[in-house]
Protein backbone atom coordinates (compact mmCIF):
# COMPACT_ATOMS: atom_id res chain seq x y z
CA UNK A 1 0.00 0.00 0.00
CA UNK A 2 1.09 3.59 -1.28
CA UNK A 3 1.90 5.45 1.91
CA UNK A 4 0.84 8.82 2.84
CA UNK A 5 2.07 12.50 4.37
CA UNK A 6 1.21 11.25 7.82
CA UNK A 7 2.68 8.56 7.31
CA UNK A 8 5.92 10.21 5.66
CA UNK A 9 6.72 12.27 8.66
CA UNK A 10 5.88 9.78 11.30
CA UNK A 11 8.52 7.68 10.07
CA UNK A 12 11.00 10.96 9.47
CA UNK A 13 10.01 12.04 13.09
CA UNK A 14 10.68 8.94 14.69
CA UNK A 15 12.38 6.66 12.68
CA UNK A 16 14.95 8.92 10.92
CA UNK A 17 13.73 7.95 7.50
CA UNK A 18 14.74 11.16 5.74
CA UNK A 19 17.34 13.79 7.11
CA UNK A 20 17.03 16.29 6.58
CA UNK A 21 13.19 16.31 6.73
CA UNK A 22 11.04 19.09 5.21
CA UNK A 23 7.74 18.23 6.63
CA UNK A 24 5.77 20.30 4.03
CA UNK A 25 5.82 21.01 0.19
CA UNK A 26 8.53 24.18 0.10
CA UNK A 27 7.53 26.27 -3.09
CA UNK A 28 9.30 29.56 -1.57
CA UNK A 29 13.12 30.03 -0.40
CA UNK A 30 14.04 33.48 0.68
CA UNK A 31 11.61 35.42 -1.16
CA UNK A 32 12.69 33.67 -4.60
CA UNK A 33 10.27 30.62 -6.50
CA UNK A 34 12.48 27.09 -6.40
CA UNK A 35 11.07 23.76 -7.71
CA UNK A 36 9.46 22.38 -4.76
CA UNK A 37 10.59 19.76 -2.68
CA UNK A 38 9.47 17.87 0.68
CA UNK A 39 6.60 16.16 1.71
CA UNK A 40 3.71 16.28 -0.72
CA UNK A 41 -0.18 14.32 -0.29
CA UNK A 42 1.80 10.70 -0.91
CA UNK A 43 5.55 11.33 -1.41
CA UNK A 44 8.44 13.34 -0.58
CA UNK A 45 9.80 15.26 -3.11
CA UNK A 46 13.63 14.88 -2.71
CA UNK A 47 16.75 17.57 -3.38
CA UNK A 48 19.86 17.61 -5.03
CA UNK A 49 22.76 18.26 -3.51
CA UNK A 50 25.53 20.91 -5.04
CA UNK A 51 28.18 18.27 -6.04
CA UNK A 52 27.68 16.64 -9.51
CA UNK A 53 29.75 14.22 -11.79
CA UNK A 54 29.36 15.39 -15.69
CA UNK A 55 30.18 13.19 -18.09
CA UNK A 56 32.19 13.76 -21.18
CA UNK A 57 33.49 11.68 -24.33
CA UNK A 58 36.82 13.81 -23.82
CA UNK A 59 38.53 10.25 -23.62
CA UNK A 60 36.87 8.10 -25.91
CA UNK A 61 36.20 5.32 -23.97
CA UNK A 62 33.99 2.91 -23.57
CA UNK A 63 30.69 3.13 -21.49
CA UNK A 64 31.08 -0.34 -19.26
CA UNK A 65 29.53 -0.94 -16.26
CA UNK A 66 31.65 -3.82 -15.18
CA UNK A 67 34.84 -1.24 -15.76
CA UNK A 68 33.48 2.17 -15.43
CA UNK A 69 36.24 4.79 -16.10
CA UNK A 70 35.69 7.68 -13.56
CA UNK A 71 38.00 9.89 -16.25
CA UNK A 72 34.76 9.70 -17.86
CA UNK A 73 33.16 12.51 -15.49
CA UNK A 74 34.51 16.27 -14.60
CA UNK A 75 33.30 16.91 -10.68
CA UNK A 76 31.45 20.27 -10.62
CA UNK A 77 30.17 22.22 -7.34
CA UNK A 78 28.06 24.71 -7.82
CA UNK A 79 24.46 26.25 -7.22
CA UNK A 80 23.60 24.93 -11.12
CA UNK A 81 24.91 22.29 -13.34
CA UNK A 82 24.97 22.59 -17.01
CA UNK A 83 24.68 19.27 -18.66
CA UNK A 84 25.69 18.65 -22.32
CA UNK A 85 23.49 17.77 -25.32
CA UNK A 86 22.30 14.19 -25.31
CA UNK A 87 24.74 13.74 -22.18
CA UNK A 88 24.13 13.27 -18.56
CA UNK A 89 25.17 13.96 -15.20
CA UNK A 90 25.26 12.36 -11.80
CA UNK A 91 24.19 14.34 -8.82
CA UNK A 92 22.75 12.90 -5.27
CA UNK A 93 20.49 14.04 -2.82
CA UNK A 94 21.04 16.21 -0.01
CA UNK A 95 18.33 13.84 1.80
CA UNK A 96 19.80 10.47 3.93
CA UNK A 97 17.50 7.91 3.50
CA UNK A 98 16.79 4.62 6.24
CA UNK A 99 14.03 2.74 4.25
CA UNK A 100 12.47 0.09 6.62
CA UNK A 101 12.55 -3.35 6.42
CA UNK A 102 8.79 -4.07 5.37
CA UNK A 103 9.51 -0.89 2.44
CA UNK A 104 10.33 -0.20 -0.97
CA UNK A 105 10.49 3.06 -2.23
CA UNK A 106 10.30 4.02 -6.47
CA UNK A 107 11.97 7.19 -7.54
CA UNK A 108 10.23 9.59 -10.43
CA UNK A 109 11.48 12.50 -12.37
CA UNK A 110 9.38 16.10 -11.41
CA UNK A 111 7.37 17.28 -14.00
CA UNK A 112 9.22 20.29 -14.38
CA UNK A 113 12.52 18.63 -15.94
CA UNK A 114 10.25 15.94 -17.78
CA UNK A 115 8.90 18.95 -19.25
CA UNK A 116 12.32 19.99 -20.50
CA UNK A 117 13.33 16.86 -21.86
CA UNK A 118 15.58 16.21 -18.97
CA UNK A 119 15.36 12.42 -17.30
CA UNK A 120 15.42 11.81 -13.57
CA UNK A 121 16.42 8.18 -13.32
CA UNK A 122 16.87 6.78 -10.21
CA UNK A 123 16.45 2.94 -9.19
CA UNK A 124 14.06 1.48 -6.02
CA UNK A 125 15.41 2.37 -2.49
CA UNK A 126 15.43 -1.20 -1.21
CA UNK A 127 14.34 -2.36 1.90
CA UNK A 128 16.81 -1.83 4.78
CA UNK A 129 19.36 0.34 2.02
CA UNK A 130 20.63 3.49 3.53
CA UNK A 131 22.43 6.13 2.20
CA UNK A 132 22.29 9.20 0.06
CA UNK A 133 20.59 8.89 -3.05
CA UNK A 134 22.53 8.93 -6.51
CA UNK A 135 20.87 10.65 -9.21
CA UNK A 136 21.20 10.76 -12.87
CA UNK A 137 19.88 13.37 -15.12
CA UNK A 138 19.47 13.14 -18.72
CA UNK A 139 19.70 15.66 -21.21
CA UNK A 140 17.70 14.16 -24.02
CA UNK A 141 17.28 17.83 -26.00
CA UNK A 142 20.12 18.78 -28.53
CA UNK A 143 20.75 21.86 -26.24
CA UNK A 144 22.56 22.28 -23.13
CA UNK A 145 20.30 21.91 -19.77
CA UNK A 146 20.50 23.50 -16.44
CA UNK A 147 19.56 21.79 -13.17
CA UNK A 148 19.11 23.36 -9.62
CA UNK A 149 20.75 22.68 -6.37
CA UNK A 150 18.99 22.58 -3.27
CA UNK A 151 15.86 22.65 -5.34
CA UNK A 152 13.46 19.82 -6.00
CA UNK A 153 14.26 17.03 -8.81
CA UNK A 154 12.12 13.89 -8.09
CA UNK A 155 9.49 12.43 -5.88
CA UNK A 156 10.14 9.11 -4.02
CA UNK A 157 6.75 7.36 -2.97
CA UNK A 158 6.66 4.33 -0.21
CA UNK A 159 5.02 1.43 -0.39
CA UNK A 160 4.62 -0.39 3.24
CA UNK A 161 4.35 -4.30 2.61
CA UNK A 162 1.49 -6.15 4.90
CA UNK A 163 4.67 -8.59 5.80
CA UNK A 164 8.74 -8.55 6.05
CA UNK A 165 10.75 -9.89 3.48
CA UNK A 166 13.06 -12.83 3.91
CA UNK A 167 16.09 -11.12 2.72
CA UNK A 168 16.76 -6.94 3.04
CA UNK A 169 19.31 -5.68 1.25
CA UNK A 170 21.42 -5.25 4.08
CA UNK A 171 21.00 -8.71 4.38
CA UNK A 172 22.59 -9.21 1.00
CA UNK A 173 25.17 -6.91 1.58
CA UNK A 174 24.28 -4.63 -1.00
CA UNK A 175 27.47 -2.50 -2.76
CA UNK A 176 25.66 0.84 -2.65
CA UNK A 177 24.61 0.30 1.23
CA UNK A 178 25.79 3.33 3.27
CA UNK A 179 26.89 5.34 0.47
CA UNK A 180 28.01 9.03 0.92
CA UNK A 181 28.59 11.02 -2.05
CA UNK A 182 28.08 10.52 -5.80
CA UNK A 183 28.32 7.22 -6.36
CA UNK A 184 29.64 5.49 -10.01
CA UNK A 185 28.64 1.63 -10.64
CA UNK A 186 29.93 -1.05 -9.18
CA UNK A 187 31.17 -4.19 -10.56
Amino acid sequence: MIKSDKWIRRMAEEHGLIEPFEPKQVREVDGRRVISYGTSSYGYDIRCAPEFKVFTNIHSTVVDPKNFDEKSFVDFHGDSCIIPPNSFALARTLEYFRIPRNVLTICLGKSTYARCGIIVNVTPFEPEWEGYVTLEFSNTTPLPARIYAGEGCAQVLFFESDETCEVSYKDRGGKYQGQSGVTLPKA
